[in-house]
């Protein structure tokens, strides 16, 4: 049966329930689901906390016990066949009788890709999946660009954030950045804080500011991990990030130029130390996160300078950017801009965004560039 406009708009009604599970469900994805019957809806349901109910079985268990033979399900990602810390979503479906389930995206997960939907076939049951440029197909991929980018790679989502002037200047040429962007972009930032699972910034913006690198928003589960790049593990013992390593964790990335004692002190300070190797930066900026995606980082905002930055994006490794542009002007030669790093050398090798929105943020304007999608 094909996916019809009613199918369309309950798709999309899953994908605003998903959102529900924001800040809440990593390293799962975002998932929501409703049970229709002859056009009235039994029960609504989504993956609400990692460990928990996943949304099929929530939005079955809202139908308080109807019963469900001959009904739907619209699902917003493929129904599980594995079992994990729940039992797969798939036997639950079987169980309670439901005929049809229309689906708005994939799983590309391994354990995934396709194997739930083929034992639902093989039971009887009709499956029906959103064309991936449908709109329903692409707001549920893209709500779950982290969870599909690290299914498919092993490494975590990441997403630049930054703030420049008019120029693109992201500080003075003395070094002072503080407050480029608004009051209100800063705590919109600080919400994005909240749905990541880390948090990333070099050596020299952990030197030079003494950041906290939290999320100072209501309605925090879990604060994101804190990391440093941070080659000579230089990161001081007494600063913000190593007195607050109780409250939220800390992970330095360190190169075997390290020195044995500096590490050896962070470690007993409670810092994790990851020693990796590469021959230059943005080397060691992917072997950082292939190590951080197995310790099942899915995401992670990259703050700080245009140093970090630039070896991010010498490896390819920037998925989205969020600039907030304030509206003044600094100049300087000296002045340091958003990226640094080797660059491209022609323009037509520039990293050219999918997909690009901007809006008002206070006094601020913040342009989103989604480089990749997943």
């Amino acid at each position: 049966m094909p996916i019809d406009a009613r199918d369309e708009a309950l798709l999309g009604r899953t994908v605003e329930l998903a959102e529900r599970g924001r800040r809440h469900v990593s390293p799962n994805p975002l998932v929501g689901a409703v049970v229709t019957r002859d056009g009235q809806t039994l029960g609504e349901g989504w993956h609400a906390k990692a460990g928990g109910p996943h949304a099929e079985v929530a939005a079955i268990a809202a139908c308080g016990g109807a019963d469900l033979t001959g009904a739907t399900i619209h699902v917003s990602l493929e129904p599980c066949c594995h079992t994990g810390r729940t039992p797969p979503c798939t036997e639950a479906i079987l169980a309670a009788g439901l005929r049809r389930v229309v689906v708005a995206s994939d799983d590309p997960s391994a354990k995934a890709s396709g194997r739930g939907l083929g034992i639902l076939r093989d039971e009887g049951v009709q499956v029906d999946v959103a064309a991936p440029g449908s709109d329903a197909g692409r707001a549920a991929r893209l709500q779950n660009q982290p969870f599909r980018k690290h299914a498919r790679t092993g490494i975590p989502w990441v997403m630049l954030k930054t703030a420049s002037s008019l120029d693109g200047r992201l500080a003075t040429h003395a070094g002072d950045s503080r407050w480029i962007s608004g009051g209100p972009s800063r705590d919109l930032a600080h919400g994005w804080r909240a749905e990541v699972d880390a948090v990333v910034v070099g050596i020299g913006t952990a030197l030079a500011d003494d950041p906290q690198l939290t999320a100072r928003v209501p309605d925090v589960p879990r604060q994101p991990t804190r990391v440093v790049f941070d080659s000579e593990a230089r990161l001081p013992l007494d600063g913000k990030l190593v007195a607050s390593v109780a409250e939220a964790p800390v992970t330095v990335i360190a190169s075997r130029a390290a020195s044995r004692s500096a590490t050896d002190a962070l470690r007993a300070s409670g810092v994790e130390v990851i020693v990796v190797s590469g021959q230059n930066e943005h080397g060691r900026v992917r072997a950082g996160l292939e190590e951080l995606g197995q310790r099942e980082v899915t995401s992670l905002m990259l703050e700080g300078g245009s140093h970090l930055a630039g070896a991010f994006f010498d490896a390819g490794e920037i998925d989205e950017l969020r600039m907030f542009v304030a509206p003044i002007l600094l100049g300087g030669r000296q002045a340091p801009g958003i990226l640094g790093g080797e660059g491209v050398e022609r323009i037509a090798d520039a990293a050219r965004p999918v997909e690009i929105t901007r809006e008002p943020i206070g006094d601020d304007l913040l342009t989103i560039a989604r480089l990749k999608e997943w």
